[in-house]
């Protein structure tokens, strides 16, 4: 087989059909053949002397050979027709858009709130990368606390059953706690962490000191918290490659999903169903760290809702995730205008934010071919991290975006729900998921977050200062891979986390 690796952006079409001719099969091939000949390609690599073929580009054709610094995660998808840019440009405006209270001579950008987690999509994804938690003296602004209660009667239980919602909002607070308000409207309360320190004992004597955050939320504004209230911390992750991700073929997905565990390795991955307020159906979630969005239409619609409080065609409400125990946040001024589709983010600005999140590239690898780095992969497969980590998948031809349409992609992730154990259980089921159960986050990009923003907390609440804490974090079904690292030599994390970095 010809192995061509593309160091230069080339057109869509040029990629597709190389890749077709060298890796697939003729255009012209039968959609079963077509099919086996991807499944080949998808294979967890057996060969670390080495790199595979494309590997350089995890977001196939669309990945961007650009200067790795702070913009790494904010350029169009390389293989963009020209044509298309100018709206990518617009979407990055609206995606930086500070949001203002109505009423306000500027009727494209009010609306804020009246309760609010943040003024804008990028001051949650900084540089449209990852959130960090507060220190413990600093007031959340990338952090936010989702809400929730057990249901509480028949009707409550059957719509979670049949996945037509998620979870029940906590009754005067809603779906998360809003720490920051408009003028006129008292915000909800306060989130503070703190830490304790837990030492790990590595196989070689190294002692790593994990940090187990405790949350308290204070300062409420409009009465108790509900009896039964659950919590759950969340930071932002980042927003590169989601309109991939939206195009891997569902059945894909589902290949890899083994809820019984009938192979018996330990990992028993599941796929989440939700309900689409877009498609009106149930569908297979994706996006959010327990997979609880279906669509980047979704994400962004909700994220809108809940995190700025701005109405949008899918979700028009106008006060946000206030509830009628909020009398002054309910009835306080918004931005809903005729002129706007009634809504605060008309609809042509709603599909240009969704555009520019479906079209944020992946950056290319770095050091792929360095022999540490190799080693560092061989390792990542023995150690079974690419059971859930899956590394590769062809996103389907029919996808919404053409820049997204028949790649082969490198995400490292299953988008799979997985039991993540006891020390990252947020005893806050969601929908399908457990209190315990997290989606597989992608890698892709991951060696490049302090570039781009300036920290290196990982995991679901940030709480991770590397990523050998994230790993020794890790419980559950994926318990066996964390014990292969803590026996593994200084050398060998060493190789890696040098292949992590190369992501």
């Amino acid at each position: 087989m010809l192995l061509v690796v593309f160091r230069k952006p080339i057109k869509s079409r040029v990629l597709v059909a190389l890749f077709l001719c060298t890796t697939l099969i003729p255009l012209s091939g039968a959609p079963d053949a077509e099919r086996q000949r991807v499944l080949a390609v998808v294979q967890p690599a057996e060969n670390f002397s080495r790199a595979e073929a494309y590997e350089l580009r995890p977001g196939g054709a669309a990945t961007v050979f650009k200067m790795q610094n702070r913009d790494a995660f904010s350029h169009p998808s390389a293989n963009m027709p020209f044509g298309r840019q100018l709206d990518f440009r617009v979407g990055n405006g609206i995606f930086k858009k500070i949001w203002v209270s109505s009423p306000s001579s500027t009727t494209s950008s009010d609306g804020l709130g009246p309760v609010f987690n943040a003024r804008s999509c990028q001051r949650c994804h900084l540089k449209d990368g990852r959130g960090h938690p507060p220190a413990e003296s600093e007031k959340a602004e990338m952090m936010l606390l989702k809400l929730s209660i057990p249901p509480q009667n028949e009707t409550q239980q059957s719509a979670l059953l049949q996945n037509r919602i998620s979870s029940i909002p906590e009754p005067t607070y809603g779906k998360q706690l809003q720490n920051f308000s408009v003028q006129g409207v008292r915000s909800e309360g306060e989130l503070t962490l703190k830490y304790q320190e837990l030492p790990v004992q590595l196989a070689d004597g190294e002692t790593v000191n994990l940090r187990a955050p405790t949350y308290q939320i204070t300062d409420l504004q409009y009465g108790a918290l509900h009896p039964d209230a659950m919590v759950s911390p969340r930071i932002a992750p980042p927003v590169i490659g989601m309109g991939l991700l939206e195009a891997i073929p569902e059945a894909d997905i589902l290949r890899h999903a083994d809820p019984d565990d009938l192979d018996g390795d330990g990992i028993s991955g599941r796929a989440r169903q939700v309900w689409s307020d877009e498609h009106h159906q149930v569908m297979l979630g994706r996006f959010g760290w327990k997979a609880g969005q279906p669509t980047l239409v979704q994400q962004a619609a909700s994220a809108f809702q809940t995190d700025i409080g701005i109405s949008t065609p899918l979700y028009p409400v106008p006060y946000g995730d206030c509830t009628p125990a909020q009398k002054d946040c309910v009835a306080g001024p918004h931005g809903d205008v005729p002129a706007q589709d009634g809504t605060e983010a008309a609809t042509e600005m709603f599909d240009l934010l969704v555009f520019y999140t479906r079209n944020l590239a992946v950056p290319a690898r770095r050091k792929v071919d360095d022999p540490q780095v190799l080693k560092g992969k061989r390792l990542f497969y023995e150690a079974q991290c690419a059971a859930c980590h899956v590394p590769k998948f062809v996103t389907r031809r029919d996808s919404i975006g053409e820049e997204q349409s028949f790649q082969l992609i490198w995400p490292y992730t299953d988008l799979l729900l997985h039991d993540m154990g006891e020390g990252l259980a947020d005893h806050r089921p969601e929908g399908q998921a457990t209190g315990r159960e997290w989606r597989t986050p992608p890698l892709w990009g991951i060696g490049l977050t302090e570039t781009v923003s300036g920290h290196t907390s990982f995991l679901h609440d940030g709480r991770a200062r590397n990523l050998l804490e994230a790993i020794l974090w890790h419980d559950g079904e994926a318990r066996a891979a964390k014990l292969r690292v803590i026996q593994m030599t200084r050398a060998e994390r060493d190789a890696l986390l040098a292949f992590l970095s190369s992501l």
